[in-house]
């Protein structure tokens, strides 16, 4: 008798891993697969660009989902929206697992179920746990408040802004920015005015104008290019699916 609950256990892990959905995945760099009729034209087009670029720049997709309701895709009544996410996640296999012969897995789902009222973050293996508080964060600050207004389009555009900063290793939108991303702008500006003011007064020569416009392009370029770390070094040029799966970390939400 005691071993009949390991068998259900069993049985049901089994039938879980074979279990697909009804559901299509968007097509490569689509991003947005919007079932339940909840965005705008505006806020599509919005995700794309946002989703394209990251793509491009991190080999990271960001894959939007919204349904009426777990049950009317085969999700059963009963079904855990992170399981729904996982399960979804492995059967569209969103993002890469491996790429130039590195283990990758960095693909995110944005999963929205109306119907449920539940929100999932699924990200994949390769996050681990790391970045499971963020994405909390993201879906209580973020999502959750806009949706709870009726505003889905904007929450799920805050929400995407959101993730998008958390794959580019930068702060969340909402977190105020340090004195010192103040002061570098203010240091650079006031130090190229008075660079230009002196090569006036001096009258220069336009020899003189064009190296120190050289100059400060590049500090320019050099102070954008810190802003921007970890970039992919190159543009990935490939879509949003290929062989990733999920590892459960992410973050779920109800309103």
């Amino acid at each position: 008798m005691k071993a009949l609950p390991c068998l259900l256990m069993s049985f049901s892990a089994t039938l879980a891993v074979a279990q697909e959905f009804d559901l299509q995945p968007p097509g490569e760099r689509e991003f947005v697969s919007d079932e339940a009729g909840l965005l705008d034209e505006a806020s599509v087009a919005q995700i794309r660009e946002i989703c394209d670029k990251l793509l491009t720049d991190k080999a990271t997709p960001i894959i939007v989902v919204t349904i009426n309701s777990m049950a009317e895709h085969g999700g059963g009544n009963n079904m855990p929206i992170e399981t729904f996410a996982a399960l979804l996640f492995n059967q569209w296999q969103i993002g890469h697992a491996k790429l130039e012969g590195q283990d990758w897995n960095t693909g995110i789902l944005l999963l929205v179920s109306k119907g449920d009222r539940r929100a999932r973050i699924e990200l994949g293996a390769g996050w681990g746990r790391s970045e499971n508080q963020t994405c909390q964060q993201i879906m209580d600050e973020f999502i959750i408040p806009q949706f709870k207004q009726g505003n889905f389009s904007g929450g799920i555009v805050a929400g995407v802004e959101a993730l998008d900063k958390m794959a580019r290793k930068l702060e969340l939108p909402s977190r105020p920015k340090s004195a010192m991303e103040y002061i570098v702008p203010l240091v650079f500006v006031g130090l190229a005015i008075f660079t230009a003011v002196s090569l006036y007064r001096r009258g220069a020569s336009g020899w003189a104008w064009l190296f120190w416009g050289g100059v400060f392009t590049v500090l320019w370029f050099v102070m954008r290019s810190m802003a921007n770390s970890r970039g992919s070094g190159g543009g990935f040029g490939g879509g949003s699916f290929g062989g990733g799966f999920s590892g459960g970390g992410g973050a779920s939400g109800s309103w």
